[in-house]
């Protein structure tokens, strides 16, 4: 099982994900690929063999209005192919997880047809690196938009009218508030898509009453015989939070308490209960772990060490 988290080191805060400049000063894919190169020397040393790239990896890729950089993927095909044949030779699964304005099922035309191109433009960087099926844009449903029926129906229309990279390089995973793992589970008999199950997200949101193992099994079979399913692990954040409040009498501002939303990532992972995840899931297909988590892989490497400390027998990468 290998273990991975998202975009920003934490172990070696000097390493960037990716080119952040602004576009008045030439941000450019090969730049950002660069970067990633030396992110991979820091998995390789920590024995990291998951990770999630930056959906910003090519600045400005899809910006409909600075035409001038939407052919970075073409201009770095060579880069791209070594950073892919590196990641195959390290044993290192990569992945996309666009952010949330990316809404194929958007009621509004415009947005949906950005929200495709991005897709397919993460897609075609995964397929340029030669990458296997194991690597996915990882994206949620949606929107209701006031009408579920519809807005599932509109995200199988939307789907298919993706080029046929996207579709195959694309996975579906539950949210928090809307879309359940049995609702996803009815779009991949539809669809084919993989799932993405996601344990935080399925606490808050599981309209089925499903259990845990029941709900991951029906995510985890989605996928075909020969590749490994992901899933997303994150605990619930337990810290207390300072919000700035406005008197509606007086308009003065104060900064006040407010317990913590059962949707927020923790900083790390409650070990005991992904034991526990861990446990649930034995006798399941085998799977890899994306942690969602705001310490990075400084709460991976932890987490690491405590389940070998208290669940020796699970069967995590060796790591170093």
């Amino acid at each position: 099982m290998r273990l991975g988290f998202a975009v920003k080191v934490l172990g070696q805060p000097d390493l960037k994900s990716h080119d952040t400049r602004r576009w008045q000063n030439e941000p450019h894919l090969s730049v950002s690929l660069a970067y990633v190169r030396d992110i991979f020397g820091y998995l390789d040393r920590a024995g990291i063999r998951m990770y999630r790239l930056s959906s910003d990896l090519a600045p400005y890729l899809t910006h409909p209005d600075l035409p001038q950089f939407h052919h970075q993927i073409e201009e770095c095909t060579a880069e791209l192919a070594l950073v892919g044949q590196m990641a195959r030779e390290a044993d290192l699964r990569l992945s996309f997880h666009p952010s949330q304005y990316v809404v194929l099922n958007a009621a509004e035309e415009a947005i949906a047809a950005r929200s495709a191109t991005q897709i397919t433009a993460l897609a075609q960087m995964l397929e340029v690196m030669g990458l296997g099926a194991e690597a996915v844009v990882v994206i949620h449903l949606g929107g209701v938009y006031g009408d579920k029926k519809s807005a599932l129906k509109r995200f199988v229309t939307h789907y298919e009218r993706l080029p046929e990279v996207a579709r195959r390089r694309l996975a579906l995973e539950n949210d928090d508030a809307s879309y359940s793992i049995g609702d996803l589970h009815h779009i991949h008999q539809q669809t084919g898509l993989r799932l993405i199950f996601d344990y935080l997200h399925f606490l808050n949101h599981n309209p089925e009453g499903l259990s845990l193992t029941e709900a991951l099994a029906l995510a985890l079979d989605t996928w075909p015989a020969d590749v490994t399913p992901k899933v997303h692990f994150s605990s619930p954040s337990t810290a207390m939070r300072t919000v700035e409040h406005t008197d509606p009498r007086t308009g003065g501002r104060r900064l006040v308490l407010r317990p913590p939303r059962p949707t927020q990532h923790a900083d790390f992972i409650d070990p005991f209960a992904f034991i526990t995840f861990l446990r649930q899931g034995q006798g399941l297909r085998d799977f890899d772990v994306m942690l969602e988590a705001k310490a990075k892989d400084l709460a991976l490497l932890r987490l690491r060490d405590e389940v070998r400390r208290f669940a020796p027998e699970l069967p995590l990468e060796e790591g170093r």
